[in-house]
């Protein structure tokens, strides 16, 4: 059974037509198949496709981003990575099933794969923790970097998660460290990572995988510190205006590209990737080897490097610029962006002073 977002009534309808035209047992009894009716339908739901999928907002987007239908990390994994080796445990306190860790061979290259998996039905989903990782997960993943890292294998990444898991058990086992250790963990690796956002991409849940030397997300994917309805509460204390939140965050892969957080944008079949699975599938797959291959004549401190530049030039053209003698070192502000950004707005200078004069009142106390 197909699962139709809210603005697909339209499609839903046309496929309903198009299933009756096909089966030739219909209420009529038994008929003819209508073959030049079914062409004629067939292009419509296709002209509808690429009408409802070239003008998505950015919540209709976090909606195909959390359909039930998308394909998974177990998905990816099973089809892509050769002798996949799962490994378990974080040597710590136990097993988190929200995390999928191993090792096996992609393209004939040994590399350790870790995929956040949400699941595919409410046991799987329940099983899973819906994709919301607990500590033992991230020391986990952090354990099978360090191995990766050991014996000098590539690291693939898929992310899938709404965000790390909040319960209260969570947070006295360390959640928050546990975040810490994988992103400084990824951050110091000297092998090539490569992330793939497949879905969900949320907060530091997803960053904690996604500290890689390239961060690549599906079309229909979404990146973000905070759900849309989360930021719609805290903002506007009011949940339904979560258009207004996914527009003003940022989330989807083309403004992400052009804030330059990521790196490429996967294109997905239209209609989303859950429409063609062994389409999407072929782009990840070639996705994955040309950004593998990129990395295969460096050494490990140009890896290191590569990472390390990529992160730390992320916003400076927002205000701040790379010193050019000392790249990795200090930032000198760019006064005259500062300066615009005060002229267009009097209240952010206004705030600015009288910061300042209380910084300065409170020095000489």
């Amino acid at each position: 059974m197909k699962n139709y977002l809210n603005f697909e009534t339209e499609l839903k309808n046309l496929e309903d037509e198009l299933d009756k035209l096909k089966d030739p047992y219909n209420q009529d009894g038994l008929s003819e198949v209508n073959t030049v009716k079914i062409g004629k339908v067939e292009e419509e739901i296709n002209q509808k496709l690429k009408k409802i999928y070239s003008s998505l907002d950015p919540w209709q987007t976090t909606l195909v981003a959390r359909h039930e239908d998308r394909p998974r990390a177990k998905f990816f994994i099973e089809n892509l990575i050769e002798d996949f080796v799962q490994l378990s445990g974080d040597r710590y306190f136990g097993e988190d099933k929200s995390l999928i860790g191993g090792f096996g061979k992609f393209n004939n290259q040994s590399v350790l794969v870790l995929g956040q998996e949400k699941g595919e039905d409410l046991d799987s989903r329940i099983e899973r923790n819906f994709g919301m990782m607990r500590p033992e997960g991230y020391r986990k993943g952090v354990r099978l970097l360090s191995l990766a890292e050991k014996f000098k294998i590539p690291v693939i990444t898929f992310i899938d998660t709404p965000g790390a898991y909040p319960g209260v058990g969570a947070e006295e086992r360390g959640q928050a460290e546990a975040i810490a250790l994988s992103i400084e963990q990824c951050m110091k690796l000297e092998v090539p990572n490569i992330s793939i956002i497949i879905g969900e991409g949320g907060s530091g849940g997803a960053i904690a995988l996604a500290s890689s030397n390239k961060v690549i997300m599906l079309e229909h994917a979404i990146y973000s510190v905070i759900s849309p309805e989360g930021c719609a509460a805290i903002l506007w204390r009011d949940p339904t205006k979560t258009l207004e939140a996914s527009k003003a965050m940022k989330l989807t892969s083309k403004d992400l590209l052009d804030l330059n957080i990521i790196d490429e944008i996967i294109e997905e079949p239209i209609g989303g990737a859950h429409r063609n699975k062994d389409k999407i599938l072929k782009n990840v797959e070639i996705s994955l080897k040309k950004n593998l291959d990129y990395f295969k004549t460096m050494s490990s401190n140009e890896i290191l490097d590569h990472r390390k530049n990529k992160f730390l030039s992320i916003g400076r053209e927002k205000g701040f610029k790379i010193d050019e003698k000392n790249p990795l070192g200090s930032i000198r502000s760019n006064k005259l962006e500062i300066v615009k950004l005060l002229k267009k707005n009097k209240y952010v200078g206004i705030t600015t002073a009288i910061i300042l004069v209380i910084a300065f009142y409170l020095l000489l106390l």
